[in-house]
């Protein structure tokens, strides 16, 4: 009896001293809040190249194990072996060719662009400069609006030269040196970027190679950390995981492809019939927006807008029309039959998930926030229907 009260009275001790210790921790870390952020950071910036590299090699593994079969079933029995490594190079190389075809049509379509925008600019204010003179005649009432609209101008044009601008030349001037530092720093920038993503694809290359490989340590540590009821629930939930990540960002990249040769295809007849320009430059903004939920359609829906607008306000109000009708089919039709089943979420939950993690983690947060949050809600569902169950209450969901 002595033994067990003892044996009690320790554990009991060992709780309370390890919620000590873990409220002081808790204390000291918001204390060294700064210096924790930094620690991270330079942990973050350390693992970036991991982080493309895992990011790149989790989207290529699908098409990379698909190819591995096609490449096995016609290589002899004794080169079989070989096939990983061919299904890696092959994907890569398709990665790569992928990557420059669309660079090679956008910069060209982007770059006259940016000409026409220049060459037209200047006609259409003086055009609408024209415009206004020829409204304005006669009309006192409108005269004396512009005339204090100009004026407000004027004189913020006025303040803000006293007061930024000039500051700003004198600073600039006692700063030049601190100015080629920072031309420096934005070098130094480039160039990590740069690294990170070589070092990246490096990654990818290695850890494609290696799926399988990785595939079967993570089960040993998995069956080496739980008991084998629970690492076959763990292994079981995580499968779902990676069913819902390939799922949604598989069938959306196909979705958006898609999206974007209709468009594409609208764009090249309207080039024809009605002079519409840059069509592969729009098709291809309009495409790979459309890989953002929700929100994508109008995003990528704007700055094509704009280009066509520039030219002709007749074929920017059929593109904005035409866009309309397109995701009105993607949104009702096209998209669901290739989503099915990999979120199971409603319109609410999508734009209540997307709305919450571009709150906590920006941009990333758009692109992952369908798919975490779906598997957070099908855990929940899960976990309730196991509850109800229980208390004999699922006649509660009917």
């Amino acid at each position: 009896m002595n033994k067990e009260f003892l044996k009690k009275i320790f554990f009991q001790s060992l709780t309370g001293f390890l919620s000590l210790a873990l409220a002081i921790l808790l204390f000291f870390c918001i204390l060294r809040m700064d210096q924790l952020r930094q620690t991270f950071g330079w942990l973050a910036a350390v693992l970036t190249p991991f982080v493309y590299g895992g990011t790149m090699a989790y989207l290529l593994k699908t098409p990379c194990g698909f190819l591995e079969e096609k490449i096995e079933a016609f290589l002899p029995q004794k080169q079989k072996k070989f096939a990983n490594t061919l299904s890696v190079i092959a994907v890569m190389i398709l990665g790569i060719l992928v990557i420059y075809l669309l660079l090679n049509m956008v910069i060209p379509e982007m770059w006259n662009s940016i000409v026409t925008l220049a060459v037209a600019i200047p006609p259409k204010a003086e055009e609408f400069a024209g415009w206004l003179v020829a409204h304005l005649e006669g009309n006192e009432m409108l005269q004396n609006y512009v005339n204090n609209a100009f004026a407000s101008i004027e004189d913020w044009l006025r303040n803000w030269a006293n007061t930024d601008l000039l500051p700003t030349m004198q600073g600039m001037m006692d700063g030049v040196v601190g100015m080629m530092g920072g031309v420096f720093t934005t070098v130094s920038s480039v160039l990590t970027v740069i690294k990170n993503i070589v070092l990246g694809i490096i990654i990818c290359i290695y850890s494609l190679a290696a799926r399988k490989k990785f595939a079967k340590q993570g089960k040993a540590l998995v069956y080496a950390a739980f008991k084998p009821e629970q690492a076959e629930a763990v292994l079981k939930e995580l499968a779902f995981v990676d069913k819902t990540f390939v799922g949604f960002f598989g069938g959306k990249i196909l979705d958006s492809a898609i999206v974007g040769l209709i468009c594409y295809v609208f764009c090249a007849i309207m080039t024809v019939v009605a002079g519409f320009q840059n069509a592969v430059l729009i098709s291809v903004i309009i495409g790979v927006t459309n890989v953002i939920p929700y929100f994508g359609p109008f995003i990528g829906a704007v700055p094509a807008a704009l280009l066509i607008l520039i030219s002709s306000p007749r074929n920017c109000l059929i593109f904005l029309i035409f866009i309309v009708i397109l995701q009105q089919f993607d949104g009702n039709i096209l998209g669901p039959k290739l989503l099915a089943g990999s979120v199971g979420l409603t319109g609410f939950w999508v734009l209540f998930s997307i709305t919450l993690f571009q709150g906590m983690f920006g941009f990333v947060g758009i692109l992952v926030g369908v798919p975490v949050f779906a598997v957070i809600y099908d855990l929940v569902r899960r976990w309730i229907v196991g509850r109800l169950k229980k208390h004999n209450k699922l006649d509660v969901l009917q």
